[in-house]
């Protein structure tokens, strides 16, 4: 017959091994999700809504059997320290973010709350986790291989302008794809201008310093970038410069051409590792995956407006032609 202390013993040790949504469903409390983008609410809203879809999917109702506390950085960086700040102190169960500041944020306010971040450019490289395999930590997530896709994106770029010889490229000053973007470039042949951006402000003047100095404009894929994105794409148009970004967005909103992983189903990936979080999984055990769908979109009604003729052989590989 059990004895009551080896009862209680084992009762406890049982308690402790319960999923993180048991034990909060116990204490009448949905378990929650801390999510913040970087970006406004509208940029971010396609892949939010994967997000949500997922979680639905996998048994997770928001509202119903989750709560989730979003934030948006709206494409600035000043109030991030804040609301991660305000997240620990609310002490969710899993925090969900994106972007290098956002994660870098994050992992500097806390080591006991799990961190998935959805789009991380390389998270080895920023110390975001210990390897791919085996992340260690607290963080774990989705990797965009952002600095490997560099070269690919100027090449794509080269055969819609062929007499390329002048490159812009514009991203936020803390996008370490600016680096990438120049040496590839450089070993290309090309000559580069960069223009940094600090804020929403810097763009218009940006464009001014640009003018008459470039063949086409590369654009990093970053929130400051994403959130501007209309404004961007007007001005490049005005200047009659083709545009390279990094996500099918900009594209649908009259970018040129993008060349990169499909954000929504990456956001899709990053509720199943929540799921797996809110199950009693450890971040620290839940390898850090890369993407498998990469989207090249062509928005042929501004190719038109620039005057250049996109060859059938891209167009045939690309796998959204806007018209």
């Amino acid at each position: 017959m059990m004895r009551r202390r080896e009862f209680i013993t084992l009762f406890s040790g049982a308690a402790a091994a319960w999923p993180v949504w048991a034990r909060a469903q116990q204490a009448n409390k949905l378990p929650i999700v801390a999510f913040f983008s970087p970006n406004t609410r509208s940029v971010a809203s396609p892949w939010t809504a994967a997000f949500v879809e997922r979680l639905r999917e996998v048994g997770w109702i928001e509202g119903r059997t989750i709560a989730i506390e979003y934030r948006w950085g709206e494409g600035r960086g000043d109030r991030t320290a804040e609301v991660v700040a305000e997240f620990v102190r609310l002490k969710p169960h899993v925090i969900v973010t994106h972007g290098q500041l956002n994660i870098v944020a994050a992992k500097e306010a806390t080591s006991a709350i799990p961190i998935v971040f959805a789009l991380a450019t390389d998270p080895v490289a920023s110390g975001f986790v210990a390897s791919l395999a085996r992340p260690g930590g607290n963080a774990t997530g989705l990797s965009i291989q952002g600095t490997d896709l560099v070269g690919k994106r100027l090449e794509l770029l080269r055969e819609v302008v062929p007499g390329l010889r002048r490159l812009a490229i514009m991203s936020d000053f803390r996008n370490p794809e600016m680096a990438e973007a120049q040496a590839a470039a450089r070993k290309l042949g090309l000559e580069v201008n960069t223009f940094p951006l600090h804020r929403p402000e810097d763009i218009t003047p940006a464009f001014a310093a640009l003018k008459d100095t470039a063949d086409a404009l590369y654009v990093g894929a970053d929130p400051l970038v994403n959130s501007s994105r209309i404004r961007i794409n007007i001005l490049a148009l005005g200047a009659r410069l083709p545009t390279m970004h990094g996500f099918r967005e900009a594209v649908e909103v009259g970018a040129l051409l993008s060349y990169g992983p499909n954000f929504a189903d990456l956001f899709r990936r990053a509720a199943d590792y929540v799921d797996k979080i809110l199950r009693g999984a450890k971040a620290a055990d839940l390898p850090v995956e890369q993407p498998t769908k990469f989207d090249l979109v062509i928005n042929l009604t501004t190719a038109k407006a620039l005057e250049l003729e996109v060859p059938p052989t891209l167009l045939a590989r690309a796998d959204e032609v806007i018209e």
